[in-house]
């Protein structure tokens, strides 16, 4: 076995250690970052029965206090490049293991506050303070949790497996959106309309904030997959003095050293964090403003595609590690190109018209989705791959992403609600052009 192969199993060729399995480092990621994600998503999935509790409704509009509720949902996002840039330096310098402790703990903290969070007409102002607060703790782990997570799923692999293993970051994301789905509808189908507004709501949130031990004490098993980090543990010291450049980098260092592959992963990340959160996040409400659809069948429709796209993702990564990533890449940001329009013109009330659409888009998305990690982190060299990754990837997903809910709903009110498929179909056709003058990855050496 060579030093570079002893690397991906978690070892050095001296220390001894015995290489971690690879199940359960799989385990480690994907069930701390279904937590992560139930607790994200489920602010969107209820975001319907909150908003008036949470915000005033303004004068002759009902979309008032929704447009405010996904402002917040958006404010959070803009925390996420904080996050990135700060927790992905942690776990550059004090390895993946300790940052994705550090993610896992401020979901927590954060899906507790929302759960707290008291009515606007008790205390005023002070109701969409304590939320916006929630948020940007959700928005600091959220953008420090995709870069270590991804980071740590990637350098787990071995060879000829990071496609398939990459694909797990979005089959865990699921995973917690699907439990976020199924608990929100589970909520609806036993609680009235009026319990739901005023109290079912928190339950989710309670929930989410009890999931979070649960995640923190599955990841106290996972091995560092940094040699630096992992090498110090095992010395029980610091890092060397001598080479202080070598085993910490600087907080800007990817930035400054790669602006390249820095602005590489924005123009990767743009048209897929777009129709991403789209599809699997804002749909339900747009078939609700835009088609009069009913929300309790939106989240069932819902959590039926999610199904459908957890179960792809593994598909989509093993074909990539078979015929390489960039056609995976053109196929989704083709596809969403010429089809977002017709897709979401085809939304009525219908249900199956609603599930059709959402699963045709998730077919598309997984070119994109179930490689994002892998080709993410085949830019970056191991030592500034995790923040390398984070804040590019986590302030494109701010700009694009986390507002296409906010974007999507100020269509409708300003009169123009179809100029938001064109919205995505234009971002998606940005992001092909990019994935045209990509190099090949997937055969090459993670480099160490």
């Amino acid at each position: 076995m060579s030093s570079a192969e002893q690397i991906t199993e978690g070892r050095t060729p001296d220390d001894g250690a015995r290489p971690p399995s690879r199940l359960r480092q799989l385990a480690a990621a994907s069930v701390g970052n279904a937590v992560e994600w139930y607790d994200w998503y489920a602010y969107s999935f209820l975001a319907v029965y909150f908003a008036e509790q949470v915000f005033p409704e303004g004068t002759g509009n009902s979309l008032v206090p929704l447009l405010s509720t996904f402002a917040v949902f958006a404010v959070g996002f803009f925390m996420r490049p904080v996050g990135g840039l700060l927790l992905g330096a942690v776990a550059d310098r004090r390895g993946r293991r300790t940052a994705l402790t550090v993610t896992i703990l401020l979901m927590g903290v954060g899906s507790l506050l929302v759960a707290v969070t008291p009515n606007y007409a008790a205390t005023g102002v002070l109701a969409p303070l304590v939320l916006v607060v929630a948020r940007l703790v959700q928005g600091l782990s959220v953008g420090g949790e995709f870069a270590a997570s991804s980071t740590f799923l990637v350098e787990s692999a071995g060879p000829g497996r990071r496609g398939l293993f990459s694909s797990f970051q979005y089959v865990s994301t699921t995973l917690g959106q699907l439990l976020a789905s199924g608990t929100a509808a589970l909520l609806a189908a036993t609680l009235t309309e009026r319990e739901m507004g005023q109290w079912g709501w928190r339950v989710a949130f309670l929930i989410g904030a009890a999931l979070s031990l649960l995640g923190l004490w599955i990841r106290r098993g996972a091995q560092e997959t940094l040699p630096q980090a992992r090498n110090s543990a095992g010395a029980g010291k610091a890092p060397s003095a001598e080479q202080p450049s070598a085993a910490r980098p600087g907080l800007f260092e990817a930035l400054r050293r790669h602006p390249r592959e820095s602005l590489l992963i924005c123009g990767i990340t743009a048209g897929g964090t777009l129709a991403y959160y789209t599809w699997t996040t804002y749909l339900p409400t747009y078939a609700q403003v835009n088609a009069g659809f009913d929300k309790g069948d939106a989240l069932t429709v819902g959590t039926l595609s999610l199904a459908f796209f957890a179960l792809l993702q593994p598909l989509g990564g093993m074909l990539s590690d078979r015929i390489g990533r960039k056609p995976l890449l053109l196929g989704f940001s083709l596809g969403f190109a010429v089809l977002a329009v017709p897709l979401l013109h085809l939304v009525t009330d219908a249900f199956l018209s609603l599930l059709l659409v959402q699963c045709a888009g998730m077919v598309l998305l997984t070119g994109y989705t179930a490689i994002a990690a892998a080709v993410n982190a085949e830019v970056f060299p191991a030592r500034v791959r995790a923040a390398g990754i984070g804040f590019p990837y986590s302030l494109t997903v701010a700009l694009f992403g986390g507002t296409a809910p906010y974007v999507g709903t100020w269509f409708k009110q300003a009169g123009h609600a179809d100029l938001f498929p064109w919205y995505v179909a234009a971002l998606c056709l940005v992001s092909f052009v990019v994935y045209l003058t990509l190099p090949e990855t997937s055969r090459r050496k993670l480099e160490t």
